[in-house]
């Protein structure tokens, strides 16, 4: 895991990892409301196609976006977080092994969450995606955390 910082103490990189672990944990839980109180009111996802939505379109979309039975694996790798001032970029890459039709594709998507530090919170105002071609995987040393059908699996140190 790296991380980069100017001028912030630990304390702002633990925190933004932890709001990080919450994010990816609202998507695979489909939790809304925890992960609506982490968006920032003016919040925009711009999808690896290139289409924008709006923070209310995104919302519907995450309520019933991770089905545990369609993606088996997924786990966060490779965070990389940086702090300029008020602004915080969050960046990390999920590997998802999604079965369809009785086969498992796996493909990985590289996001950069930006958020704002706000009224003494940091929000996010932009999720942008990209997807990874296999050259540029990164390594199963950098895995954050990992749930298989839906659950959190045990941190092995």
């Amino acid at each position: 895991m790296q991380s980069a910082t100017v001028s912030h103490s630990p304390t702002v990189m633990d925190e933004l990892r932890a709001i990080n672990a919450r994010f990816i944990h609202n998507f695979v839980t489909s939790d809304v409301a925890s992960h609506d109180a982490l968006l920032h009111p003016d919040f925009i996802n711009i999808w690896p196609t290139g289409q924008r939505w709006d923070r209310a379109s995104y919302l519907k979309y995450w309520a019933t976006a991770f089905d545990p039975k369609i993606i088996i694996y997924w786990d966060v790798r490779d965070e990389l977080i940086t702090v300029i001032g008020d602004v915080a970029l969050v960046r990390s890459t999920n590997k998802h092994v999604r079965r369809r039709d009785g086969k498992d594709v796996t493909g990985m998507t590289t996001y950069t969450d930006t958020y704002l530090f706000e009224n003494g919170a940091w929000k996010c105002i932009q999720a942008q995606l990209t997807p990874v071609a296999p050259e540029h995987y990164p390594a199963d040393d950098t895995i954050v955390s990992v749930y298989i059908e839906g659950k959190l699996q045990p941190r092995v140190q």
